[in-house]
C-alpha cells in the first residue's frame, strides 16, 4: 500500500519540487489551481497566516484529489495542531524555529507514527478515500509519504546543521531566509554571501545524510537561481496574495498604458474606429 505525494517524489528524482504559499485563500479551489500552475505542494501557513485548523483539512482534501501535496506550518511545538493536520489530510509538516538535533528529534517524535516515532493512530482520513486499512499498513506507508520539514532560522541552527540533518526521520531542512538575514543582522540581503555561506553548510549536510535541502523566503529571480545552483530543491517559490497583487497590477498597468496612448494619439485612435464601422 502506498499514498502518493508528488512533492516528495520530484525530490527523490533530484528535480525542482516547487511550493506555493496559501495566506490569503481559504477556498478549496486553491488546489486545483496552484496544480494546473504547475506547484507540487501547498505551503498550508497556520503559523503566520490566519487560517484554521478547519480550512487547513479542507484544502488539504482537495489538494489529494488534485494531486498536490498539502503540507502544513504550524507554530513551533504545535503538535496538537500539527497531528491533526496530518490527520485530516496533509501530507506533512513544516516545523519553524528548530536550532538543535534535540528538537529535531522531538519533532520526529510527535509526527512520525512508531517505529520512527510515537504518534498516535487516529483512525484513517482523506489520505485513503476514507476506507479502512490496517493499523501497520497504514502508518507505515504515511510514514514513507509523509514530509518532515525543519526550518532553520538562526545561525545556531546552521552550526548545528549536520547534527540535525543526521536526525533520522527528518526530511527536509528549509532556511528561513528572512528569519536568518535577521538574526544575523543583514535583514532582506539575500544575495550576502554570509547567507550563500549559511546555505552551502546546510546543503552539504543534506547531501551527507541524504536529506532534502530547501529553500524559503527568497523570491527575487535573480537571486533564486544562485541557491538552487548549490542544490536547493523544495523550493517555495511564493505566495498566493503576491501572486494576485502581481497579476492584478499587471493587468490594471496595462490598461491605463492603453489609456496613455489613446490619448497620445487622438487621431489614430479616431481612424481606427471609424474604420471599424
Amino acid at each position: 500500500m502506498t499514498v502518493r505525494n508528488v512533492a516528495r517524489e520530484k525530490l527523490e528524482q533530484g528535480k525542482l519540487s516547487l511550493g506555493v504559499g496559501v495566506r490569503m485563500t481559504r477556498s478549496v479551489e486553491i488546489a486545483k489551481a496552484m496544480a494546473v500552475c504547475g506547484f507540487d505542494w501547498l505551503f498550508l501557513d497556520m503559523e503566520h497566516g490566519v487560517m484554521s485548523l478547519e480550512a487547513c483539512a479542507q484544502i488539504s482534501t482537495a489538494a489529494l484529489d488534485a494531486g498536490i501535496a498539502p503540507i502544513a506550518r504550524v507554530p513551533n511545538g504545535q503538535y496538537s495542531i500539527a497531528t491533526r493536520a496530518l490527520d485530516n489530510g496533509a501530507l506533512g509538516i513544516v516545523m519553524p524555529h528548530v536550532d538543535t538535533a534535540a528538537e529535531a528529534r522531538e519533532v520526529v517524535e510527535k509526527l512520525k507514527y512508531p517505529p520512527i516515532g510515537h504518534r498516535s493512530v487516529g483512525g484513517w482520513g482523506p489520505h485513503y478515500s476514507l476506507r479502512n486499512v490496517s493499523t501497520g499498513e497504514g502508518a507505515a506507508a504515511l510514514n514513507a509519504a509523509n514530509l518532515t520539514v525543519v526550518m532553520l532560522e538562526t545561525p545556531t541552527a546552521i552550526a548545528n546543521a549536520a547534527e540535525i540533518a543526521a536526525v533520522p526521520g527528518v526530511d527536509v531542512l528549509l532556511i528561513g531566509s528572512n528569519d536568518l538575514c535577521a538574526e544575523m543582522g543583514i535583514p532582506g540581503d539575500f544575495g550576502n554571501d554570509r547567507l550563500a555561506d549559511a546555505y552551502a553548510r546546510m546543503i552539504a549536510a543534506c547531501e551527507k545524510a541524504n536529506k532534502f535541502p530547501g529553500m524559503a523566503g527568497i523570491y527575487n529571480e535573480a537571486i533564486m537561481p544562485r541557491y538552487i545552483e548549490m542544490g536547493a530543491r523544495f523550493i517555495l517559490s511564493g505566495q498566493d496574495g503576491n501572486f494576485l497583487m502581481a497579476g492584478a497590477q499587471a493587468r490594471t498597468g496595462f490598461l491605463h498604458r492603453t489609456l496613455d496612448k489613446l490619448a497620445a494619439t487622438p487621431d489614430a485612435a479616431a481612424k481606427e474606429q471609424a474604420s471599424a464601422y
